[in-house]
């Protein structure tokens, strides 16, 4: 009896202390997270994907030019638009398609930038390796240690890494993925007066050159923009009609009452709008 007691015990102590050691590393591991940057682009995607009319965007998912850069490492996908198309919730609809198909794959890396020029004071070039490095990492935990050496010196010293720091760090996190996707919606709101846009560009393709990542960007269809992406494969984001229609049907219950029973003057409704906005998507938040 005695034995069993002692048996008991020493299993409890040892899951007592199994317990201890997997709560520390994960102390340690969101750390490191919180160290790169407390920037969560998880928390947009979650908000766009919950304002999206289900189906829109399924014409960019079947077309010939998602489906080859989806097939094929070391593509690049331009997606250029007008102000209103509809980018962000493209870019929005491409991360939720990747994330559900690689789902049990963790060989494939996703990582994704939403910019904005309200948040041009941390969207620099090294803050936005940084959020590639998060999300990464993320992903596939087993990488961290890829950043230990780096996250201890530098929080032991307060400083901050440098740029070839964080470029070299993210070099070794790439290369442990068969895969890669790097998704950026909005590079026109990426500060450009201080070179900062074509920097972090620069970054990315050479990652690309070297290790096969697939890029997907979108962005107004500015000069300084298109020049960088020629000779890519390109696809214009326009609001199609099937979107738009959508989008409509499902909004038509908010329309006063005397609008809700009657099917005919609804369709006429959706009509007019669709010819008024004329490629242009009528959701919030379409950059």
């Amino acid at each position: 009896m005695a034995n069993l007691t002692d048996s008991c015990g020493r299993r409890d102590i040892k899951e007592v202390r199994n317990g201890i050691t997997q709560l520390r590393k994960h102390n340690e591991y969101q750390a490191v997270l919180d160290w790169l940057t407390p920037v969560d682009y998880a928390t947009q995607q979650s908000d766009f994907i919950s304002r999206r009319q289900e189906g829109t965007g399924q014409w960019l998912l079947d077309s010939d030019q998602f489906r080859n850069w989806v097939d094929q490492s070391n593509q690049t996908l331009f997606c250029p638009g007008i102000p209103g198309a509809g980018k962000t919730m493209m870019t929005s609809t491409v991360v939720e398609h990747l994330q559900t198909r690689f789902r049990n794959d963790s060989s494939v890396g996703i990582a994704y930038i939403y910019c904005n020029f309200r948040r041009q004071h941390e969207q620099k070039p090294t803050d936005l390796i940084m959020s590639l490095l998060k999300q990464l990492i993320q992903r596939r935990p087993s990488v961290l240690k890829v950043i230990n050496a780096l996250y201890k010196r530098h929080n032991d010293e307060r400083t901050r890494p440098s740029y070839d720091e964080i470029s070299n760090a993210l070099q070794s996190v790439l290369t442990n993925y068969k895969r890669i996707f790097i998704i950026i919606d909005a590079l026109d709101e990426c500060q450009a007066s201080d070179g900062s846009r074509r920097k972090f560009l620069s970054e990315v393709s050479n990652h690309q050159a070297k290790i096969g990542v697939s890029l997907f960007a979108t962005s107004r269809s500015i000069l300084d923009i298109t020049n960088m992406f020629q000779g890519v494969t390109s696809l214009e984001i326009r609001a199609s009609y099937e979107d738009v229609q959508s989008y409509l049907s499902g909004h038509m219950s908010r329309l006063p009452s005397c609008v809700s029973g009657k099917p005919l003057l609804q369709e006429k409704i959706k009509a007019e709008i669709i010819k008024a906005v004329d490629g242009m998507y009528v959701f919030p938040y379409t950059a």
